[in-house]
Parts: C-alpha cells; structure tokens; sequence
C-alpha cells in the first residue's frame, strides 16, 4: 500500500506536499520558540492573537522556499546544500515575522524570531532526513536488493557505500578487508570482516555480489582474490577508483573494446566443454611451462580436479614464483612442488619423474613468439623440439601414463621457424606414440589465445591507449581465437581422451579477420578510425608489411581426414609422421647444428624433414 501510493505521486504533488510539511514546520517551529523563551505567557488567547503573524510568515515564505528550490529537491539529494537553503529559509521567515512583529499581536521579544530560526532549521532538516529514510524503507520493502558485500575497507569502499546509501536495488552489508587493524571495526556504519569470514558471510548474509574496491593493488592479485572467491560460488566484480573515473588517473579499459562473443564468431565454449575431473583427481601431475599463460591456467583448473599432487617446472624465477604463491593461496591443503629448471636438463628430467612418480605431463613450456624465435633459431629449436624429446623420453622410461604436447596451428605447414619447431615437436611425440606400450602420447592443437603474452588484443589496447596507430601486418590477416580457459580445458580433455598419437583440434568458428579486430577495439574503446574515408579520425590503422615467416590465415589441419571424439566441438586429426629411421635422423642432424650453432643447417634439417613429414599435403615453402 506505502509503496503504491510513494510511487504513484506525481513530481507537483510531490512538490506541494513537501512545502504543505515546511508550512507545518514553521507552526511548530514558533510554538517551540514561545514555550523555549520564558517571557512570553503561552496561553489559547495568546496563540490565537499570533496566529495571522504565523500566517503572514507561512505565506510569505513560500515563494522564498520555491526560490530556494527546496521543494524541487529530492529527498536523496538533500545534504549540505539543501541544510544551508534551509538555513537561508528559516533566517528568511524570521526576518519576515520580525517585520510584522506586533501588526496583528502583541509584540514579541527578538529572540523568539532568534529561537524560531534555529527551531525551524532543525525542523525543516529533521523532517526531511526522516521522511527520505522512510521512503527508503517502503521502496526497499516494495522490491527485492542486490546485498553486495565489498572487499576493501579503504577510501574506494568508503566512497562505494555513500554512493549506494540512497539507491533502491543494492544494498551494502559488510567490509571485508586484508588489514588486521580494520577487522572487528565499523566504517561507514558497516562492520569490517576478515577474509576468511567470506564464506560464512555470504552463507548467513545472503551475499549476491562481491564488488573489489581495491584499485591500487596490482592486476595479478585482483585476479588471485577474484578467482579464489568465484571458487566459493559467488559473482565477482571489480571497481576503479573514483579519481579515476574523473580522470584524476589512467582509467584501465576504460570502456570493453569488443563483445567476446562478436570477436571469436561463436558462443564462448568453456560451459559446453565437459568435466574433465574423473581423468585428474588422485593423479600427480607434472606441468612445464607452468608460469606461462597456458600452463597457468591449467593449474588452475587443475585445482579443482583435486589431484594429489602438481609439480609445476618453469625456467624463469619469477613465472614460478608468482604461479606457485598463487595456487598455494587458491589451495593451500594440495602437495605443490615448484622446480626451478629447463627441460632441456635430461638428468633433472628423469630425476623428477621418478622422485614425484608422475602420473601426467602437461607440456606447455615453449619458445612461441614468432619474431623472437626468427632471429634465434638456435634457441627456438633446442627448447621445443629436443626439449620435448628429452622430456618425452624420460616419461616413457619413468612409466608415465599420459604424455600430453601443447602445439599451435602455426605448425600446420609452417612457414617460419616457430612454427617449424612446433612441428618437429608433434612428430617427436608422434614417433613416440608409435613405439610406446605404457605411456598415451597425444597434443593439442590450436590457435591464438586471447590474454596469453605476445596476443594481438593487449597490443592493440596499449597502441589505443596512447592514441595510436593501431598497427597490421597486412589488412588481409585472419586468424582463430580462444579464450585462455577454452584452451586450458581442451589440454585437459584430450588427456583424457587420448589413445596414443592423437592430434586434438578445437571446432574453432571462422577465422577473425584482423583488420575487423582493429577497428572494432577502435571504437569499442570510444574512438573512430583515421582512414580515407574519414581523415579527421581519432586514431589510425598502419599497414607495417607481413613480418618474415609470417602467413596471411592460419591452419589448424594438415590433412582433411577427421576423427569424432566423445565431444562434437572436439576433433581428432589423422595425419602423417616420419617413420623411427627418419625421426632418428632428423634428430641427430638438428642436434649437430645446434651444437655447431649452425642456423643454416638448422633451418636445412627443418626444412628437409618437415616437408618431408607433409609429403601428399601439398607443402609449402617453409623457411
């Protein structure tokens, strides 16, 4: 009924109502400066003799008050400047009953107009902090509200709670916040929690949302946190500071430069994907690469596979350090074990296998950008392919059950030593699935990876950021895109369905043209493209040339022939290797031109055996 009639008024009869009330508060108003100032006898007769000055006033007030604009002020909106125009009105109608003093009554002393103006600021602020917290009831009662719970107990937060203090659909129910100083205290009217109360809070709350109002802190821990409560079941979203959004400070993707879903050409995949935790759970499983953006987030997901032990194996210090403080803090019950060394390093290798008794292995460590692999060859080619050999075959020798490679569709007829080296890496474990009675050798192709390090899409948001040009290396280029978590779990999934040598593919949509990409970040971001049909845009897009080894469209199949597998979004490949001679051969020849830093003959021994393993394919030119 409240809520019917509060939001069935219109904004005039709002209006009249409001100025009706300031009218009854003026009546009240010099009732109690009478009775507060002793000298005046507060008798029927009295009141009835000063009743036309109180008239008089009222009258005479209301067009002051409109004046003021304190009947159009909402009652949300009535803080400092609505108490200082209610101070101006009440000093207004003092003065006006002070003028008419003793022209219908007796006169009356000064300080009852004095006493007046206080009483009816007072009143006139009362009446309307009241009656806002009132409506706010009979709203909040009307419909149902989102109870956010906020992580961050600093300015940000405070800021958050005042601004959500008069809005009808989300109501602020507690802090949570790191500091041990600010736990078990109120700020904003709101008690502070720690941390680890989160789960029982938004059992015994009824917790919606967590909103992170932590903008200071680094993108990485936001993440941690944000991850760690999604485990818990919650929605997670993440707020700027408000300087920032006044552009006190570089507001970070200040606006989404392009729908996932428009810039794949499909429906994200990770809900279509099935569980994969039935082939994990119990097992050890040894992950290289695993500071990397696969290898991240396949300890990630590995998580909730809740597997007996993860040995995560990384070259670079600072990879492994910040994946194995990460997963300690999303699972801190799980055997996590961070190595610190190189695949390369074959006695480490088998060493590892054998003290962890390495149930899986994840490969994901590789040399990938394809720039930096162009100018060292050398490098490129020891890291991925004899490094996958080393690691393949102390699997084979430790009794490894599965062997799972992590390749890239820039394998598929590679023109560019990276992807060569890919190439040779799939045909080692091709080879290796031939002649393997205990272990599963299988890979995982697919292609780039939005969010990995060296993807288009932060490249372009850091050329837009500082205003362009947005820069191609040629206005032609396509590619396939996945999320980071679709990949993950397509590693995941084609551990379990592997049988031994099979190459997995994504049903992966159309290609994106990257030009398309460009412009659409461009605008998405706010901004328009310069080009010639608009040469007064805000940022431009420059052809640079295609790089060296560099394709127009990627491929994700070498031969056409599919395979179904247990999922329809997930293929199996069928495609030719190099026979154990062969492979035996290739390798011993790249191993002899690594050792003699020889990258003419590496590329040579690349050139000779990757063709020769594409016979019937149709190969190209690849170095």
């Amino acid at each position: 009924m409240l809520y019917t009639i509060a939001t069935s008024l219109t904004r005039a009869q709002k209006q009249y109502f409001f100025m009706f009330i300031d009218v009854v508060m003026i009546f009240a108003a010099f009732l109690s400066a009478l009775l507060l100032n002793s000298s005046v006898a507060v008798e029927v007769d009295v009141l009835w003799q000063i009743a036309p000055l109180v008239v008089i006033m009222s009258l005479l007030g209301l067009p002051i008050s409109s004046y003021l604009g304190l009947p159009r002020t909402k009652l949300n909106a009535y803080e400092m400047r609505g108490v200082w125009a209610t101070a101006l009105y009440s000093i207004a109608v003092s003065v006006i009953g002070a003028a008419f003093n003793g022209l219908f009554s007796p006169r009356l002393p000064v300080e009852v107009f004095l006493i007046f103006s206080v009483m009816f600021l007072v009143y006139g602020g009362a009446w309307r902090v009241g009656l806002r917290q009132f409506v706010l009831n009979v709203y909040r009662h009307g419909q149902s509200r989102m109870r956010v719970l906020i992580y961050g107990a600093g300015q940000t937060g405070q800021q958050l709670v005042a601004a959500l203090r008069s809005d009808d659909a989300i109501r602020p129910i507690a802090f949570v916040d790191d500091n041990p100083t600010l736990q078990s205290l109120m700020i904003a009217g709101l008690p502070v929690h720690a941390p680890s109360k989160i789960k029982d809070l938004i059992a015994d709350k009824l917790i919606d949302r967590v909103v992170l109002a932590m903008p200071s802190i680094s993108q990485s821990k936001q993440s941690r946190i944000a991850h760690r409560l999604r485990e818990i079941g919650c929605e997670v979203h993440a707020l700027p500071s408000f300087a920032e959004l006044v552009g006190e400070g570089e507001l970070r993707k200040r606006v989404s430069p392009v729908s996932l879903d428009d810039l794949l050409g499909r429906n994200r995949l990770e809900a279509e994907l099935p569980g994969v935790s039935h082939a994990y759970s119990g097992r050890r499983i040894l992950i290289t690469g695993a500071g990397g953006s696969i290898g991240s987030e396949l300890c990630r997901q590995l998580i909730a596979c809740k597997p007996q032990c993860i040995v995560l194996l990384d070259h670079s210090e600072l990879a492994l350090y910040n994946i194995d403080k990460e997963l300690r803090e999303l699972a801190s019950t799980l055997h996590i074990v961070p190595i610190l060394g190189t695949v390369l390093d074959d006695a480490k290798m088998r060493e590892l296998l054998a003290s962890y008794d390495i149930d899986v292995v994840l490969h994901a460590a590789a040399y990938k950008h394809l720039p930096l692999v162009e100018c060292n060859p050398i490098a490129g080619l020891s890291n991925n392919v004899i490094g996958t050999k080393v690691l393949a075959d102390a699997s084979r020798d430790a009794g490894v059950e599965r062997f799972i490679l992590v390749s890239s569709d820039k394998a598929v007829r590679p023109t560019n030593v990276m992807g060569a080296s890919k190439r040779l890496a799939e045909l080692v474990v091709q080879d290796m699935a031939t002649r393997s009675s205990g272990t599963r050798f299988s890979m995982v192709r697919f292609g780039n990876v939005l969010g990995s390090s060296g993807s288009v899409i932060p490249l372009f948001e850091e050329q837009i950021g500082r205003g362009g040009p947005v820069t191609l290396t040629h206005g032609a280029v396509t590619r396939y895109f996945m999320t980071i978590s679709e990949a993950a779990r397509l590693v995941l999934l084609a551990g379990s369905f592997a049988r031994g040598g099979d190459v997995f593919v994504l049903d992966m949509g159309d290609p994106v043209p990257i030009a398309k990409l460009a412009r659409q970040m461009i605008e998405g971001a706010g901004h328009s493209v310069r080009d010639a049909q608009n040469p007064d845009g805000d940022i431009e897009i420059q052809i640079t040339g295609l790089r060296r080894g560099e394709k127009l469209h990627e491929e994700l199949l070498i031969s056409p022939d599919m395979l179904t597998t247990p999922h329809n979004k997930i293929l199996r490949a069928q495609e030719s290797y190099l026979s154990e001679i062969e492979m035996a051969n290739a390798l011993k020849e790249l191993r002899r031109s690594i050792l003699n830093l020889d990258e003419d003959a590496a590329k040579a021994v690349i050139a000779r055996w990757v063709e020769r393993s594409l016979e019937g394919e149709q190969a190209e030119a690849l170095i």
